[in-house]
């Protein structure tokens, strides 16, 4: 059976919530393989919330639909602050990416009381400005950005993440609206261990399912390179 962009293979999932430290409670959800203890944890950041992102925005669904059954991988999806989906929605307000630190917190703390195995972050649009600014945690093993803007991060935070160490991945977009591949490349160059990558024919957004299956292979490439590539077609039944 050929793996389609409605595909959802077969998974644990439950419900989650997340507590801040300013006294909210957040919605979302976690996706583990079935049957088994995953290898490796992806804790995701949406894209901007006040322009439709939220934690079921396309690339992290399927990624939550695909990943536990194909990659061994945990997938954890949240919405941040005042954000909504159809698991609910999360209290508090948008603050433009800084009382979202406590959110971003949160979320590491989940993991690390669940004991969920090796985290990485997984930022998208404004959600790789969350990494870059609030995930340099010791509970994180790396991050990998997908179309990061660098409106909020600057670059004293590519300094910090710099001086953090850990391994990091920027997929890039070729046609992406804010930070195309030559000049994330330069920006970039401030964190000596960064991987850019430059997606051809790709926009911010990753609409199409071949640019969705060439995010998924480069996010299990670093997280659980045992199971990539990924499969296309999974047996019946």
């Amino acid at each position: 059976m050929e793996i389609r962009a409605a595909s959802v293979l077969p998974a644990r999932r439950e419900p989650i919530e997340l507590h801040t430290g300013d006294g909210l409670t957040l919605v979302g959800e976690l996706a583990q393989p079935e049957g088994r203890d995953p290898v490796a944890t992806l804790v995701t950041l949406h894209p901007l919330p006040t322009h439709g992102g939220f934690m079921d925005s396309h690339v992290y669904k399927k990624a939550a639909n695909r990943l536990p059954a194909l990659a061994d991988l945990a997938v954890l999806r949240f919405n941040t602050r005042g954000t909504s989906s159809e698991r609910g929605t999360s209290e508090g307000a948008f603050d433009g990416g800084e009382g979202e630190r406590y959110d971003v917190a949160a979320a590491l703390e989940y993991a690390e009381y669940h004991d969920l195995p090796r985290v990485w972050v997984v930022g998208w649009s404004f959600g790789t400005e969350l990494a870059l600014k609030w995930a340099r945690d010791p509970l994180v093993e790396g991050a990998i950005l997908m179309s990061p803007p660098l409106h909020r991060a600057v670059d004293a935070d590519l300094d910090a993440w710099a001086e953090f160490g850990r391994p990091m991945t920027v997929l890039v977009p070729e046609f992406d609206d804010y930070l195309r591949p030559e000049e994330a490349r330069r920006r970039f160059a401030r964190v000596p261990q960064a991987d850019v990558v430059a997606v051809e024919g790709a926009k911010h957004l990753w609409v199409g399912e071949p640019y969705v299956r060439i995010a998924l292979n480069e996010i299990v490439k670093r997280v659980n390179p045992e199971r990539h590539p990924l499969p296309t077609e999974v047996p019946e039944g």
